[in-house]
C-alpha cells in the first residue's frame, strides 16, 4: 500500500491523468472493475478553472464512488496555480497534482507541463505557492528534463520534496521525446533512491506483467497507468490479482460488451450528439482493440452519422458473435 499522508493508495495502482479521456464516465468505469488504488481527472488548466470558463467547470464533476480521486491542475502562474490548488481543495479532492510533464506543444509554449522542467526556479515557486495556500496532500508528476541532454529530474524532484511535496511520479521520457523510444526505468529507480518521499513510476507499462516488473525493478512506491488502459481497462484488475501473487483471467467477448455498453449507456445519456458520436467511436477503437473483425468494424463506424448508429453498429458485431 501507497499512503499519501491520510490518502491510502491500495493497491498501489494510478489511473494517469489523460485528457479528453479520464472523464467521469471513464473513471467509474475503471474503479468499477476493481484494481485501482486512485484515479485521476484530466489535467485542469488553472487559467480555465481560477477564471471559471464553463468548458473547465464541467470537466470538474465527480462522485464519492471514485475517491480516492486525484485532479491534476496546470500553468505558469505561481500566484493563479495556487488559487487553482485553493478551488481543488474547496471541491473536495483527495490529492492536488501539478502537472510538470505534458509535452504538449500547446503547454509548452505557455511555459506549462513539462517545459517546468527547464525552468527549476519556476517550477520551485509553483510548488512553494501551493503547498503555503493548500492543506491536501499535494504530488507533482514530470519528466526527465525537456531534452536528452538537459535532464533535470532528480533536482526538480529534490526541489518539489523540499517544498512540501509529498509524493511524485516519474515519466522518464524527455519532452522532446513525447511518446516516442522506450521510457527510462532506471531513472524512476535513481529518484527513488534519491528522495525520502514517495515515487510513483510511470512508461511503457503494457500489461499487468510490466506493472509488476516496474515495482521490482525500481522499488518504485506505486505504478501509474496511462494508455495501456484504453485498450485493457482490466489491466488495474489483473495487475493487483498478480501483485497477491494470484493468477487473472483474460475477459470474455461477452465481459467486453457488457464494459462497452455501460459506458456508452453513460455517455450517451449524459453527452451532446457531437460528443457522443466522437467518444463513441474513439472508445470502440480502444475497447475492440486486437478483437476478430474489429478494423472492419471500427471503419464502418467512421460512415455512419449518429452516435445510436454506431451503438447499433456495435451491438451488431456483439451479436453476431454470440455475446449480446
Amino acid at each position: 500500500m501507497l499512503r499519501i499522508r491520510d490518502v491510502a493508495i491500495e493497491p498501489p495502482l494510478v489511473l494517469a491523468p489523460m485528457a479528453g479521456i479520464t472523464d467521469r464516465d471513464f473513471r467509474l468505469l475503471i474503479r468499477r472493475l476493481g484494481g485501482c488504488g486512485l484515479v485521476s481527472m484530466e489535467f485542469i488548466s488553472s487559467e480555465g478553472l481560477t477564471r471559471q470558463r464553463p468548458r473547465t467547470l464541467r470537466m470538474l464533476h465527480f462522485v464519492d464512488e471514485e475517491r480516492p480521486i486525484a485532479i491534476q491542475i496546470y500553468g505558469s502562474d505561481p500566484a493563479r496555480m495556487a488559487e487553482a490548488a485553493r478551488m481543488v481543495e474547496a471541491m473536495g479532492a483527495d490529492v492536488c497534482d501539478v502537472n510538470m510533464g505534458c509535452p504538449a506543444n500547446k503547454v509548452l509554449k505557455g511555459c506549462a507541463g513539462a517545459a517546468l522542467t527547464g525552468d527549476l526556479p519556476l517550477a520551485a515557486r509553483i510548488v512553494r505557492e501551493i503547498r503555503r495556500t493548500i492543506t491536501l496532500p499535494l504530488t507533482v508528476k514530470f519528466r526527465l528534463g525537456v531534452r536528452e541532454d538537459a535532464k533535470t529530474y532528480l533536482e526538480l524532484g529534490r526541489i518539489c520534496q523540499d517544498e512540501g511535496a509529498e509524493a511524485v511520479t516519474l515519466h522518464p521520457r524527455t519532452a522532446k521525446q513525447q511518446f516516442s523510444g522506450h521510457a527510462d526505468w532506471s531513472a524512476i529507480g535513481d529518484l527513488k533512491r534519491s528522495l525520502r518521499i514517495p515515487v510513483i513510476g510511470n512508461g511503457d507499462v503494457t500489461s499487468p506483467e510490466t506493472a509488476l516488473a516496474l515495482l521490482r525493478q525500481t522499488a518504485c512506491d506505486a505504478v501509474m497507468v496511462g494508455r495501456a488502459s484504453l485498450t485493457n481497462p482490466w489491466i488495474f484488475r489483473q495487475a493487483a490479482a498478480l501483485l497477491r501473487g494470484e493468477s487473472y483471467a483474460e475477459p470474455s467477448l461477452g465481459e467486453r460488451h457488457a464494459l462497452l455498453r455501460a459506458h456508452f449507456d453513460e455517455v450517451l445519456g449524459r453527452d451532446d450528439e457531437r460528443t457522443a458520436l466522437h467518444k463513441l467511436r474513439k472508445f470502440t477503437g480502444w475497447y475492440t482493440h486486437g478483437l476478430p473483425e474489429g478494423r472492419a468494424l471500427r471503419h464502418r463506424l467512421s460512415d455512419l452519422p449518429s452516435a445510436r448508429e454506431v451503438l447499433g453498429a456495435v451491438e451488431g458485431y456483439f451479436a453476431a458473435r454470440g455475446a449480446a
